[in-house]
């Protein structure tokens, strides 16, 4: 199973840093997920980080920085929106409803079901399938090894992602939620935790 960590939404002093600790510990898989923000903080935190990494990362905006950094690819964040013209290179895609993924999976790398359990950065967003409509849709082959689950992941939840039969699973609140931005400066916890999600999917 893969291990998937996005970003926190917004940008943080100690941003870079963490990153690279993580990338030092084995994070393999990084979506830069800035939604709203300007391309300029996106390329500052970039530069910030060793490019022996930037095939690491996946950029959910500003897909010009894909070339620009010789990232490893880009999302689109709705299911039926069509790769920027002239687009070459891998490309992974977020779908809201479990109908989508058929379609979305034909040409994606891989493809995120999001809303899989209740929200952690947005505690009010619930889980959007049943764990029926989930199994269900694991017998019949929508879910595989090429749909990660997205929303709420918990190390608590990986069991569960798995047996649905999830390929892998997007790490975010559950990450961050180790760290305060704004009173904090030792980081230890968070790689800690990092550590076992990443023992969690192995």
């Amino acid at each position: 199973m893969k291990l998937v960590i996005f970003t926190k939404s917004t940008f943080f002093v100690e941003e870079d840093k963490i990153l690279t600790a993580l990338f030092e510990e084995g994070m393999d898989n990084l979506h830069l997920y800035k939604p709203g923000s300007s391309p300029m903080y996106s390329e500052r935190l970039l530069s910030l980080l060793p490019d022996d990494y930037y095939k690491k990362i996946t950029v959910h905006d500003h897909y010009y920085l894909k070339n620009e950094y010789g990232l490893g690819g880009i999302n689109i964040d709705t299911p039926d929106t069509l790769p920027p013209e002239g687009y070459k290179g891998n490309f992974t895609r977020t779908c809201a409803r479990i109908d989508q993924l058929k379609e979305a999976k034909r040409k994606a790398r891989y493809v995120f079901l999001d809303y899989v359990f209740d929200g952690i950065t947005i505690p009010e967003q619930k889980s959007a399938h049943t764990l029926a409509e989930l199994k269900e849709a694991s017998k019949r082959g929508l879910i595989d090894k090429h749909v990660y689950a997205l929303g709420g992941v918990t190390l608590e939840n990986i069991k569960q992602a798995k047996d649905l039969g999830f390929g892998g699973v997007a790490v975010r609140g559950d990450l961050w939620n180790r760290f305060d931005i704004h009173n904090e400066v030792d980081y230890k916890e968070l790689i800690s935790h990092f550590e076992k999600l990443r023992k969690a999917v192995g």
